[in-house]
């Protein structure tokens, strides 16, 4: 069972990728509302996933998968944005990031998305 890490200033957001993941055989474990808080659990709880917004307080996206891959080069992390515009994308998967979702999403795509990690 991979372990996700759900990084991302929406609640709501979070519960919903959560629900999803839960139900289809990830195990969430944590949750952290902005970048900086990001970091630090990634550094404390090692997970297999990262699913990270781009727009947050304190430390927005980018700046966290900087933090994230320099403290692991291996990290798997996915951008999950409402941020869908190409020099975004290409910003992300520039610093490290593995695949990008774009919100609103569908259940199966960040399901497909997961799996290819």
């Amino acid at each position: 069972m991979k372990k996700v890490l759900i990084v991302d200033d929406a609640a709501f957001m979070r519960s919903t990728i959560r629900y999803i993941l839960e139900r289809n055989g990830y195990d969430v474990i944590g949750e952290a509302e902005n970048g900086q808080v990001g970091v630090e659990k990634y550094k404390a709880l090692k997970p297999d996933i990262v699913t990270l917004d781009i727009t947050m307080p304190i430390m927005g996206g980018i700046e966290a998968l900087k933090e994230i891959v320099k403290f692991d080069g291996q990290a798997k992390v996915v951008i999950v944005s409402a941020m869908g515009q190409e020099v975004i994308v290409v910003e992300a998967i520039t610093n490290g990031a593995k695949s990008f979702i774009v919100k609103p999403f569908k259940e199966e795509q960040v399901l497909k998305t997961l799996s290819k990690l």
